[in-house]
């Protein structure tokens, strides 16, 4: 089979295809047929050596969507299952999706029931169940002035598909440290754009609800634009900040909340609620980029470039 191989921490170029020998099953593990997957920053810090424990060589992937190829769990995972895995330790601890055929841990595969293509599907799982997870936190109302700080990722994109599918009237604002990227967002849903300098919004716009995906980088700034009551969901950590030194009941918005969604947060229950919301409400989940698994260094070159917008995806 092939693989994408990483043998030394480094850039994009330390990411080799490679042909490998087809995983064997064992005890309490069973192998997918791997049809996509999404290209995450997590990856990203992973291939530069960022990631504690990891041993190298490996292969990365956070995630993928495929075909139960060979199972030693029939009765929950049989052969041809359609399945998402997310998370866990693959790509880490063990080889993870950049590969024709990933051997997991039967508790890390979830089957799914859906009818969206592969391409679409491939799209989904880190970047959409992210973005559902915190859409269901955030708890959002028609009314609800939103913001999104970054929202040129892929969970940003997301996010905003998600709200606008089911509430239409919500005036969702996102932010961008370009100008060149407002058009791309208007176009994606957001109903206005501002520009974030140096970690500071460049307005004095005020929002019930807030997903901050920079993260602690930026979380106290955006405390500054919450109205009191309102409730900012901080899921992601772009900024590349992972700790915050927090004053709650100063830094806090008056009254308000601060909760948070992490992907590893997992269930088969919650993946088929994020399927069927994306079916229901027509959502368009589709990649702003494709690639294919040769063309995997591509993908983080563009990933960590200026010109990234929404989720990438390779498909196999």
């Amino acid at each position: 089979m092939k693989a994408i191989v990483i043998r030394e921490p480094g850039g994009p170029e330390k990411l080799i295809l490679e042909e490998r020998p087809v995983p064997q099953v064992r005890e309490g593990w069973s192998r997918i047929q791997v049809k996509g997957f999404g290209v995450n920053h997590s990856e990203i810090f992973t291939r530069k050596g960022l990631s504690p424990g990891v041993v190298f060589p490996r292969v990365l992937g956070i995630e993928c969507v495929g075909i139960v190829d060979e199972t030693t769990d029939p009765a929950l995972l049989p052969e041809r299952q359609k399945v998402i895995s997310i998370m866990g330790e693959m790509g880490r601890a063990f080889d993870g999706g950049y590969e024709e055929y990933v051997l997991l841990p039967n508790e890390q595969i979830y089957p799914v029931e859906t009818d969206l293509p592969w391409e679409v599907l491939a799209a989904v799982p880190e970047t959409y169940y992210t973005a559902f997870g915190s859409y269901q936190n955030l708890m959002v109302k028609e009314e609800d002035r939103i913001l999104v700080r970054g929202a040129t990722s892929g969970v940003g994109i997301a996010f905003a598909r998600l709200v606008k599918a089911a509430f239409p009237d919500v005036c969702l604002t996102g932010s961008s440290r370009s100008k060149d990227k407002a058009e791309a967002l208007l176009a994606a849903g957001f109903d206005r754009v501002v520009t974030d300098k140096d970690g500071i919004l460049q307005t004095e716009e005020q929002y019930d609800k807030a997903l901050e995906l920079i993260g602690p980088a930026t979380l106290k700034n955006t405390f500054v634009h919450i109205r009191e009551g309102g409730i900012v969901c901080s899921t992601g950590q772009l900024g590349g900040v992972w700790n915050l030194d927090l004053e709650p009941i100063m830094e806090l918005p008056p009254n308000g909340y601060l909760t948070s969604f992490y992907s590893g947060n997992v269930s088969s229950g919650r993946l088929n609620r994020m399927l069927r919301f994306i079916e229901d409400h027509h959502v368009n989940a589709a990649p702003e980029k494709v690639f294919m698994l040769e063309q995997t260094a591509d993908a983080h070159r563009y990933l960590e470039s200026s010109r990234s917008f929404g989720k990438t995806v390779i498909m196999l």
